[in-house]
């Protein structure tokens, strides 16, 4: 609690900095803030019992209320209350204040928290919309029916199968008790209850028929996407294994004369953070032995992010710097072209992804790299096999050229090792992150780690 002298904002100069200790209502529960250059922050602490705060080096992670939010922690804390850095606010990056040290505790912008979690703001108060149902509609497919829940914020979703019903609980939501009907051939109704102070949705289900459910979180609001009909397989479990349990596939190039083993050690270290934060994380090869070509082939082909690692090695070529290549041209897979050719049922999409995922990833990898410093091209390939194979997204990253004397130099500085690590990690869980929140199927038990 702070003093009397301290609640009456006595401004106070610490470090060199502007602070003022205010209070904050968060979500309704009372925290300590302070006013910094102006700008509300809320310190890791006060923020845990709402969210979830991680520290990653210089980067802070924020999950909770079905979003994921990404900020730099800028220790110049004047610069870090005005715009000039990016946020990435679940798939989204925009300019906005940072994170940063007071005290070395700590400190969240409030305004930021609010736009990446779809609350209101204003000094002094942070809100949260009530979780209520706002609306619901319906689409009829060819082999499929569609109902959409909208939602003010996300809430807590269990489904299950009861005899020719699917029963939808939402957790704590509020809404209108009616029956809705469609113009669907397979899911002609729907009935909302009240349930104590949840709510459930019921729908029947055909005898021939599967079903899906999945959240669309967005900004604002919260989709609940139910799919129903015979174009849903009744039971696929290896699609649901898809989104609930992905597969990271890190396949670094052996590359002699180096003096290290860059590629072998940059995939290592990506896949150390990402097992750490819960991920599934298979490495082709170690210093000793490397995956024969048909078993690392079969890894591509199961996992939902390849990303092959390797050093340009063209004789006489006068190139430098890192790419990250994107294959293009027909797949070397059947399966990934039948599916992707439209010969496919409805859920396609979680089992082979076309090359706007691959392009997202491309993204958000050339993205980290940069906020690293390393500055990275975008080009194209079709001489990569394994890339053909890979049914989700996949790239080949190019770390540098092993010919050029100023890339070799570069690549022999542990810290450029670890920034390339981190970026791949970074990026590589920010994507799933975002396809798990907008395709998970709540009737798996597990859920994709943050």
């Amino acid at each position: 609690m702070w003093s009397a002298l301290s609640a009456g904002l006595l401004l106070i100069g610490l470090a060199g900095a502007q602070i003022a200790f205010s209070r904050l209502s968060l979500a309704g529960q009372t925290v300590d803030s302070i006013q910094l250059y102006g700008a509300e922050y809320a310190s890791q602490t006060a923020l845990s019992g709402l969210l979830t705060v991680t520290r990653e080096n210089r980067l802070v992670r924020v999950t909770g209320l079905g979003h994921t939010l990404l900020l730099p922690i800028d220790e110049d804390q004047q610069r870090a209350t005005t715009d000039f850095n990016t946020v990435q606010l679940d798939a989204r990056r925009v300019q906005a204040r940072a994170a940063t040290l007071v005290n070395g505790n700590l400190y969240l912008p409030v305004e930021t928290l609010a736009a990446g979690l779809g609350a209101q703001y204003e000094p002094g108060k942070f809100t949260l919309a009530p979780p209520q149902l706002l609306g619901v509609s319906s689409r009829a497919g060819r082999d499929t029916d569609r109902l959409v829940l909208d939602l003010s914020r996300d809430v807590t979703v269990q489904d299950e199968q009861r005899g020719d019903r699917v029963v939808l609980t939402l957790r704590g939501l509020s809404g209108e008790a009616r029956r809705y009907t469609t113009r669907g051939a397979f899911v002609k109704s729907a009935e909302v209850a009240k349930a104590g102070s949840d709510l459930t949705v019921t729908l029947p289900l055909p005898a021939t028929s599967g079903y899906r459910v999945y959240k669309v979180v967005r900004p604002g609001n919260v989709r609940v996407v139910i799919d129903a009909g015979p174009g849903v397989a009744r039971s696929s479990p290896e699609v649901l294994t898809r989104v609930t349990a992905p597969l990271i596939v890190l396949d670094p190039a052996r590359v002699s004369g180096l003096g290290r083993d860059v590629t072998l050690e940059v995939s290592r270290r990506a896949a150390e953070l990402l097992t750490k934060a819960g991920w599934q994380v298979r490495v082709t090869r170690d210093a000793a032995s490397t995956l024969p070509r048909e078993d690392a082939l079969r890894l591509a082909r199961q996992s939902d992010v390849y990303l092959a690692l390797d050093l340009g090695r063209l004789p006489g070529a006068k190139r430098s710097g890192v790419t990250v290549y994107e294959q293009t041209g027909r797949a070397g897979s059947q399966l990934v072209n039948t599916l992707r050719a439209g010969t496919a049922p409805p859920y396609a999409p979680l089992v082979v992804a076309g090359a706007g995922s691959t392009r997202r990833l491309s993204e958000l990898l050339r993205g980290e790299l940069r906020g690293g410093g390393v500055t990275a091209r975008q080009e194209s390939t079709t001489r990569v096999l394994s890339l053909g194979e890979a049914p989700q997204a996949a790239l080949l990253l190019e770390l540098g050229w092993s010919n050029n004397a100023e890339d070799v130099a570069k690549l022999g500085v542990d810290q450029r090792l670890q920034i390339m690590a981190g970026a791949v990690a970074r990026s590589v869980a920010t994507y799933l992150t975002a396809r798990a929140n907008n395709n998970a199927n709540i009737s798996a038990e597990a859920g994709a780690q943050p």
